[in-house]
């Protein structure tokens, strides 16, 4: 990918192919001077990601109620909008670092989308196999019970994608 911008480490000016990243645990990411592992790199992208997702599902569930739309377009609705904050999230600081909004939206999409994709997924089907969730109202317990499941579920399926991102030398920029 061509870019304006090929930054594949925070806050270093190497490009992603200086070194080989499969085989090793710990690369010279720094903060502050330490070394970062790679499951704490995945670690930080996941919940990153999580945010984003999560605030877009909550988000679009809040609106489907209001709107008071069935169990399918609701779902259309919160996970659209899972991928839309989980992308602008995800660009924000690329933009902040110079990238322009096109070479951004590259770069989280291939940093990130995969991502996206299996913690959405994972949402989406504790969400409609938590008994009552599809049908809870914004007070009703097992809505708030049933999103944190959800979003724990989202998290467990996307931190080994994030791993073998960072394994493989895509960077999320935070």
């Amino acid at each position: 990918m061509t870019s304006e911008h090929d930054h594949s480490h925070d806050h270093h000016d190497h490009d992603k192919n200086d070194h080989d990243h499969e085989g090793h645990e710990h690369h010279e990411h720094h903060n502050g001077g330490e070394e970062i592992s790679d499951a704490k790199l995945a670690t930080s992208a996941t919940l990153h990601c999580l945010m984003g997702c999560g605030l877009g599902e909550i988000v679009g569930m809040l609106i489907a109620m209001k709107l008071g739309l069935a169990i399918i377009p609701s779902i259309a609705l919160a996970v659209s909008l899972g991928f839309v904050f989980g992308f602008i999230l995800g660009m924000k600081p690329l933009l902040k670092h110079g990238y322009s909004f096109n070479n951004a939206f590259k770069q989280v999409l291939l940093a990130e989308g995969l991502s996206i994709v299996f913690m959405e997924t994972a949402e989406v089907l504790v969400e409609v196999y938590t008994p009552g969730f599809m049908q809870a109202g914004l007070f009703d317990p097992i809505l708030w019970i049933g999103m944190a499941f959800a979003l724990t579920a989202g998290f467990v399926a996307a931190w080994p994608i994030n791993l073998m991102m960072v394994k493989k030398g895509y960077r999320h920029i935070h």
